[in-house]
């Protein structure tokens, strides 16, 4: 096991990070989750993983333009690095492997 695991949310915030691969930031990524997993995420809870997951190095991030639609503010963009992505790899890999160990059950 890699001694860079993910927590289940840390997990789902980084896959929809690099699913949205140069446009996410943190309401694309909680607006993205909410749809998927059909019910309310907390977008500090999106803001702390992903503090988090760029100490880590995991994502890196960077500030679009202002705009006035946004009153004045910037969003803040957030990239899987390649040290993320290979950390997500090695987790997939982990639960297929540990998936496909599962017996055929008959439930009749």
């Amino acid at each position: 096991m890699t001694p860079h695991t993910l927590g289940e949310f840390e997990e789902l915030v980084l896959l929809m990070v690099a699913s949205q691969h140069n446009t996410a930031y943190g309401v694309s990524i909680l607006e993205g989750l909410e749809e998927e997993l059909q019910r309310n995420v907390n977008i500090s809870a999106v803001h702390v993983v992903l503090k988090r997951m760029e100490e880590k190095g995991f994502v890196s991030s960077h500030y679009g333009g202002i705009t006035e639609n946004r009153g004045g503010r910037r969003k803040k963009y957030y990239v899987i690095s390649a040290f993320g992505k290979r950390v997500l790899d090695e987790q997939h890999e982990l639960r297929n492997s540990i998936y496909k160990r599962i017996p055929k059950i008959s439930f009749s």
